[in-house]
């Protein structure tokens, strides 16, 4: 189903009360439609990267929870990775009391506007919304970033108060969904937590991978300062298996959690990747996000580049494709080996990027790069492809012809996927990892085979969602907090 929402709905005449909300049947819930969120015109945000949705407004927002008809058995809930009582706080918006609501939410969220922005809601818990069924489902993810952003904007956060100190301590190895989820947890139930983070700012990929125009750097940095107010430590620019060993973490920690992410790119070894010009989708977008390298003052500048050719067809892929185009670059091909129905980005994304002018090539796939004289990247040579049977994903495997189609192109990104950070397994002993470098970890514990160590998010499930990071911490500090308190370690039963 399409989310092109490009004018304002039509509502049934509605009178909210000064108090509560509008007695109204699951009739007249259901008769209104799904709220417009207004965003920049394509043509104005190409020029800029402000963030594309700007957000419902307090009446919107409560037009939209009228639609929620309070399930007896919300099965939105079991959608949640992290078990957010999505109706309760629905229904505090409708009756507008979004302080109440922001509590709600933040009693099993500690990231709200960003999993509001960059979680896949439609594959998670608005697929499951009863009011789905019949017409389009409740917008749980734009009203959460809604209650998140009201809060910050009104000046009402509210730090977390942690229960009384434990004395234990426990360092939390990567500042990214998972960590940062972690850390919130177990700061809440009184341990004494540190975060140590190998970049020079916190949040992973959270300002390394995701566009400033999809979710903002200063919200990311808004939830990490609340995190600092409730006495959790952040040590930045530190690397663990290089400043400090896990075995040295484990002498002055309780307990560990590994949640180093999935950093390391992956690219097709195909002849010419050794060009320049040829960037991974992770060095692209960590210098443009990170590093502002869009200014071409930044210590790690990027070309402005005229012809761009990126590879593959995540959500990462249109973030590069939708950062070069806000670079100035007049073509910009998104080259994929299957069709547009096959793509994992979500579909926002991909409707978003078509509307700025990206130009997509689906059954192709590159077979080699052609550098200038310089020894720069100037051509995609891409080989044309037709489906053939279906793969294990599911999904039908592309199979190549004959023919090729070549690109005149200054910069080519290859967003293909990312595998572990490698340092932390291949520098502690003992720890037991699978076939491609991911820690295993006892999936309802996070327990890894080094008592007292557990691991989640990316480093343990692969390039996955912001929000299966952060259910993952959340299982971790769990599992870490009983540790702490009976000082039992149970034998794990590893994954993979």
């Amino acid at each position: 189903m399409s989310t092109r929402e490009n004018k304002p709905v039509n509502n049934p005449p509605i009178t909210f009360p000064e108090h509560g909300e509008p007695k109204i049947s699951n009739k007249e819930r259901m008769a209104i439609p799904r709220q417009h969120m207004p965003q920049q015109p394509p043509e104005v945000r190409i020029g800029n990267f402000a963030e594309v949705a700007l957000g419902f407004d307090g009446n919107t927002a409560r037009i939209e929870a009228l639609r929620c008809i309070q399930c007896k058995k919300p099965l939105c809930v079991e959608g949640c990775p992290v078990g957010i009582n999505i109706p309760l706080f629905i229904k505090k918006i409708a009756e507008g009391n979004f302080l109440e609501g922001v509590r709600v939410l933040k009693t099993d969220n500690v990231l709200p506007a960003v999993c509001g922005r960059v979680c896949p809601q439609e594959e998670q818990c608005e697929k499951l919304c009863t009011v789905g069924k019949k017409n389009r489902p409740v917008a749980i993810g734009r009203l959460e970033r809604f209650l998140a952003d009201w809060e910050r904007e009104t000046g009402k956060m509210e730090p977390m108060t942690p229960a009384p100190a434990t004395g234990k301590k426990v360092a939390i190895v990567g500042a990214g969904p998972a960590g940062l989820t972690a850390a919130a947890d177990l700061a809440r139930l009184g341990h004494d937590v540190t975060i140590f983070e190998a970049l020079h700012k916190a949040g992973g990929v959270l300002v390394y991978g995701i566009p400033e125009f999809r979710l903002p750097k200063k919200i990311v940095d808004v939830e990490v300062n609340m995190l600092e107010r409730a006495g959790v430590k952040l040590r930045t620019s530190v690397v663990i298996g290089q400043t400090y060993s896990m075995d040295e973490l484990r002498e002055s920690f309780d307990a560990i959690f590994v949640a180093t992410g999935a950093g390391l790119p992956y690219f097709m070894n195909i002849p010419g990747e050794n060009l320049n010009g040829v960037y991974s989708a992770n060095e692209y977008l960590t210098r443009v996000n990170l590093m502002r390298a869009y200014d071409q003052a930044a210590d790690t500048p990027v070309a402005h580049s005229k012809n761009v050719a990126v590879i593959g067809g995540g959500n990462v892929a249109m973030d590069a494709a939708r950062t070069a185009k806000r670079l100035g670059a007049k073509n910009v091909y998104n080259v994929y080996r299957r069709t547009r129905a096959e793509m994992p980005a979500r579909v926002e994304e991909l409707e978003h990027a078509e509307e700025e002018g990206i130009q997509f090539l689906f059954l192709h796939n590159p077979i080699r790069y052609e550098g200038d004289a310089d020894g720069r990247v100037a051509r995609a040579v891409c080989q044309k492809m037709v489906l053939g049977e279906p793969d294990a994903s599911g999904r039908r495997r592309p199979v190549p012809t004959d023919e090729t189609v070549t690109l005149e192109v200054d910069t080519v990104v290859v967003s293909i996927g990312n595998g572990p950070n490698p340092l932390i397994p291949r520098s502690t002993k003992g720890l037991a990892t699978k076939k491609w470098g991911n820690i295993k970890a006892e999936k309802k514990s996070g327990r890894t085979s080094i008592p007292g160590v557990w691991a989640g998010g990316d480093i343990v499930l692969g390039a996955a969602t912001v929000i299966l990071a952060m259910g993952a911490g959340r299982v971790a500090a769990k599992s870490i907090d009983e540790y702490l308190k009976t000082g039992e370690w149970a034998e794990p039963t590893l994954d993979g």
